[in-house]
């Protein structure tokens, strides 16, 4: 197969299980479950279908005689009646009742929502063990001030625990968001060819309380609780935009991860996981290059890009239905999966491997802790008696002159020197060492970390636990 194009999702990034979700054997096996509960629910409302040909739809709902449904398709250029006729081929019986009432919409579009229910279960299987992993370093490094940014400058610390729980609430935000769609999918049913039920209306003799218990009966038996309740010939396809907003939701999260991730292992205070063997560059054989998290990023950028697909296709679909849906379909919905699914498997990797250097971050911290420790040191000279304006002007002062030391010649920042040789302080360089105490200086951002993990975090991973427990192999 080296002489044609093959997907890097499916060879590089998605896992087997999201695979097999979108792969044609789960497809058509679900369109021959759905042909079952056509026939079985047709059955209980009083159509003339026998149990013998029910149970010969069972008998051959798994071994799916492709090669006599392609030569058929090559023929009648319809996929859904190239399979009704394999069907049929080995089900004699039933042959004839096979699809009764229905249209093309009816397995595949059922099918569609079945196998993006599926896949947004997988999504949040994984969602839930990388926040498991999140919330374990959280928890770990709940205590190690390091230096917290705004605009990348030096802001007031905070810690790499606290750091963590900003990531990991994006988390839970895209978890809400997908419970909720969860809980909202439904079947389309069996709406006919515009929606309206005429050809069930027919077949029941105008029974529409029929009609309508149809449309329940089939949801149940394929595990849902309600079918939409109405429709043209095919579910809205606003469905599927909402589908990939969670996706691309997810997405944002992880590219913000992987964004703090790069930018700490350039500071050297935070790193992904680097094998033994693994080469950074071909070049440069020094070089640890943080690939996870710019793939991280790169199928981010994929995901959030994907999702313009289904809202171009929702928003052009033509009255009860076109056809121009389709072709797109088939790409913008099983790649946005594969790739959420290579996505979070990366996420889950990098964080149950992510290595923290405490003496680098420390150095960072110390190197900019006299400039935020001003306010205290003003205060402590206060109370020995200064005055706080004059001490402020003379803060500020001593901060420039610290400051061009830094930068201009390449100095260590000697603020605290220079203050002790300040007379207006009247404390010593000891002194002012004893404030450079840096947990002084990160507020309650532990405390946070732990009210956040025992009140938000905790109880969500304490009613999935029977979700936790996967790892992530990254291959290539």
């Amino acid at each position: 197969m080296n002489d044609r194009y093959q997907s890097p999702l499916s060879e590089r990034y998605a896992s087997k299980e999201m695979q097999y979700i979108f792969s044609p054997d789960k497809k058509f096996k679900t369109w021959r479950k759905l042909w079952i509960a056509l026939a079985e629910t047709e059955k209980e409302l009083g159509l003339p279908i026998t149990q013998e040909q029910i149970d010969e739809l069972k008998a051959h709902a798994e071994d799916i005689n492709y090669e006599v449904a392609k030569e058929r398709e090559r023929l009648v250029r319809h996929d859904v009646m190239s399979h009704v006729y394999a069907y049929g081929q080995q089900c004699p019986k039933a042959k004839g009742i096979i699809h009764l009432g229905a249209t093309s919409c009816y397995v595949g579009d059922n099918t569609d929502l079945i196998i993006m229910t599926e896949g947004l279960r997988l999504v949040r299987k994984k969602l839930i063990n990388v926040m498991a992993e999140l919330a374990k370093f959280a928890d770990k490094y709940k205590n190690q001030p390091t230096l917290a940014f705004t605009h990348f400058q030096p802001a007031q610390p905070t810690t790499v625990g606290k750091r963590a729980t900003l990531w990991l609430n994006e988390l839970c935000l895209d978890l809400e968001d997908l419970d909720h769609v969860l809980s909202t999918m439904k079947l389309l049913g069996s709406k006919g060819t515009t929606g309206t039920q005429a050809s069930f209306l027919e077949l029941f003799e105008g029974d529409h309380e029929k009609c309508r218990k149809a449309d329940q009966m089939i949801a149940e038996k394929m595990g849902f609780s309600a079918c939409y309740p109405v429709s043209g010939q095919t579910y809205s396809r606003k469905v599927d935009t909402r589908v990939l907003n969670i996706l691309a939701g997810i997405a944002q999260s992880a590219h913000k991860f992987s964004n703090d991730i790069r930018l700490l292992q350039h500071l050297k205070e935070v790193e992904e996981p680097f094998e033994k063997n693994q080469i950074g560059s071909s070049a440069m054989a020094y070089k640890r290059n943080p690939m996870r998290s710019e793939r991280i990023a790169s199928l981010s950028n994929y995901v959030m890009s994907d999702v313009m697909n289904p809202m171009m296709v929702a928003s052009t679909q033509w009255f009860e239905r076109t056809l121009d849906d389709s072709a797109n379909k088939r790409l913008s919905i099983p790649e946005g999966f594969l790739a959420i699914d290579g996505i979070l498997d990366l996420y889950l990797n990098v964080v149950d491997g992510l290595v923290v250097y405490p003496k680098v971050i420390e150095k960072h911290f110390m190197a900019e802790l006299p400039f935020m420790a001003t306010e205290n040191i003003m205060m402590d000279a206060v109370k020995a008696g200064g005055d706080r304006q004059e001490l402020h002007e003379r803060i500020r002062q001593l901060s420039m002159e610290a400051g061009r030391n830094v930068k201009e010649k390449g100095l260590d920042n000697n603020l605290l020197e220079l203050i002790a040789a300040d007379p207006a302080f009247g404390l010593s360089l000891d002194e002012l060492k004893a404030c450079m105490e840096p947990s002084r200086y990160v507020g309650r951002a532990p405390k946070q970390v732990d009210e956040f993990l025992s009140e938000v975090v905790n109880p969500i991973l304490e009613a999935n636990k029977e979700d936790l427990g996967m790892t992530a192999e990254i291959t290539v």
